[in-house]
């Protein structure tokens, strides 16, 4: 079955419009609509209704559209692996963080780059389960760093360590005489929180739902950079895992751990088990496991 044509058909699908998707593919509709007879011709049936002005698939149709489009994501998958094999990658690694690392990450990435000075760092923020597994599934990165755990057959998730939730306050808050906090504490405070989303947040709102205390949410944020920004602005008290600011930031804010057991949160290095990596980035990742198997305190 030709490719090109399978191809070309998942496009229209996709557009639900001959027109829309010739354009799309830079050819003109009627040789479109002759690639699209062909293939039916090949299949032995008839794709698409034409007895209708709506946009419709026949059960062939709607068969080989499912079937056709994980094949050529499958495709996609090979060129690329086959490209990495053929070439020995593309000189970087695509790696997918959480805030938090910003206090081993850089000198780890550092130590690495002794050896392969060469190697480009491409890092982003990654958000919820299926954002980590779509990006690792599409190979659209090699591995992610996240305090999410993966229940996925094709997926690796290795535990690397541990850390606390702390709380964040404005310095001179009253709070900040105690040496450690309640969830009690912080109930009547204006609070700072994740978005939806974040893994942190759904941990802090179930830790005072179960105490069966009330959050006084007054700013949502994306970033614990920005919570950390209000709170040095006397704007409310936030929770961030206790990595994110375990080297002070300022005079300004003050941590203080909270006495609950759920607030902690294991985080994972995931990767696909069965894909090809050149070998830089398989000793990069294995950097990063030995350097939690040696520092099991952090």
């Amino acid at each position: 079955m030709d490719l090109k044509r399978l191809y070309y058909f998942i496009t229209i699908v996709n557009n639900k419009s001959y027109s829309k998707a010739a354009d799309k593919l830079h050819i003109s509709q009627p040789s479109l609509s002759n690639a699209v007879k062909k293939l039916e011709h090949e299949v032995g049936a008839p794709l698409l209704e034409r007895s209708t002005r709506k946009f419709v698939l026949t059960d062939a149709g709607e068969l080989l559209y499912t079937r056709a489009t994980i094949m050529l994501s499958q495709m996609d998958i090979m060129n690329k692996e086959m490209k990495e094999v053929i070439v020995g990658g593309k000189g970087e690694i695509v790696l997918g963080i959480i805030e938090s690392l910003k206090t081993w990450l850089p000198n780890l990435i550092y130590t690495y780059k002794q050896s392969y000075p060469a190697m480009v760092f491409k890092l982003f923020d990654v958000l919820s389960v299926e954002h980590v597994k779509h990006s690792l599934q599409t190979y659209k990165s090699h591995a992610i760093i996240t305090n999410q755990l993966i229940y996925e057959e094709d997926i690796e998730s290795i535990p690397l360590y541990k850390e606390r939730l702390v709380a964040v306050l404005p310095q001179g808050h009253p709070l900040t005489k105690k040496a450690s906090l309640s969830l009690a504490d912080l109930e009547q405070e204006s609070f700072i929180i994740s978005t939806e989303g974040f893994q942190t947040r759904i941990d802090i709102i179930n830790a005072f739902k179960v105490a069966q205390l009330k959050l006084n949410i007054q700013f949502e944020i994306e970033r614990f950079e920005t919570a950390v920004s209000l709170v040095r602005n006397n704007l409310g008290v936030t929770i961030v895992p206790e990595n994110y600011v375990r080297e002070p930031i300022d005079e300004t804010v003050v941590q203080r751990p909270i006495n609950h057991p759920s607030l902690e949160r294991t985080v994972y290095l995931a990767y696909m088990k069965n894909r090809h990596l050149p070998v830089a980035i398989q000793r990069f990742l294995q950097s990063v496991e030995q350097h939690f198997q040696a520092n099991k305190s952090l």
